[in-house]
């Protein structure tokens, strides 16, 4: 057994997961989250000194509590925002500096398979047989199994980019219809969601007024409840959308778009349910992480 850290530097939040791996599970020890909109303003392609700093700060207040557990490794992972600045080398500096740390930036389709290796482990489904979704804050990642081998696309549309626009909903379906029509020929059975929108979405739906793990993981969205919810808070101001249970105020302003995205996928894809899980990327890199050190 192997105690690992991984942070998850994301366009709109930074995670936290400490787990405990062996073989092939993956045991929760410990997890935190800061909302830091690393990606805001994301269309200009710059990483903005404000948000840099409050990025650092959690990534920094992470790395106390993961040496602090007791972690053997800790891997930092960078996503679409840090994925597409034109100043990404200038933040990975910095958090070297600063913190000693390096960030791991994956690509398009890395994040995709790490979010499907976390979903599969977490979920009693037959991986031949799932779609995985990730709806992030600047891309959504689609992963499936076709043939025997992983495929994986990664769209530039998420919760932030959508918010910031201008993208309507033709704008975004018209990005996300090429995927659709290519998972569809492989006739998938679930569709499984990973991400803050999804599993908000899954909090809300139960009015938490408290965040639960256990209630959120495996909650089956079914899409006529996706149809409410965004029209329900669609239809109330930034300041209602912050009260409501099971919705971080922090996401308050980008969880319309996040539906919107949610509920395009699962109508192009013709499912009517979306079964939500907590094991996501940050899983799927903790797993690999430790597996890969083993093969070495």
């Amino acid at each position: 057994m192997m105690r690992v850290g991984v942070i998850d530097v994301g366009t709109n939040s930074v995670r936290l997961l400490v787990a405990d791996v062996e073989g092939e599970r993956v045991a929760t020890v410990r997890r935190a989250l800061a909302i830091t909109r690393l990606g805001e303003g994301i269309g200009d392609r710059i990483l903005r000194p404000a948000a840099v700093n409050r990025t650092v700060e959690a990534l920094a207040r992470f790395k106390e509590l993961a040496t602090a557990a007791g972690v053997g490794k800790l891997v930092v992972v960078g996503t679409s925002a840090v994925r597409e600045a034109a100043n990404r080398r200038e933040f990975l500096q910095t958090v070297k500096e600063r913190l000693d740390l390096e960030v791991r930036v994956l690509s398009g389709y890395e994040e995709a398979c790490m979010s499907f290796v976390g979903a599969v482990t977490g979920l009693p489904l037959d991986p031949l047989g799932v779609t995985v979704v990730d709806v992030g804050g600047g891309s959504t990642e689609f992963a499936w199994v076709e043939e025997g081998v992983l495929k994986s696309r990664s769209v530039p549309l998420g919760a932030v980019r959508m918010t910031e626009g201008p993208w309507d909903e033709d704008a975004a379906g018209a990005v996300l219809a090429p995927v659709w029509h290519e998972i569809q020929k492989t006739r998938k059975r679930h569709l499984v969601g990973v991400g803050g929108t999804v599993t908000t979405l899954a909090a809300v739906a139960q009015r938490l007024e408290r965040y639960d793990p256990a209630r959120v993981h495996g909650f089956p969205l079914e899409i006529g409840q996706v149809e409410r919810l965004l029209a329900w808070l669609a239809g109330m101001d930034l300041e209602s959308r912050r009260r409501v249970p099971g919705l971080q105020p922090e996401r308050a302003d980008i969880i319309v778009a996040g539906t919107r995205i949610v509920l395009l996928i699962m109508r192009g894809l013709g499912q009517r349910v979306l079964r939500v899980s907590e094991s996501d990327i940050l899983h799927g890199v903790a797993l690999t992480t430790v597996q890969s050190g083993e093969k070495k």
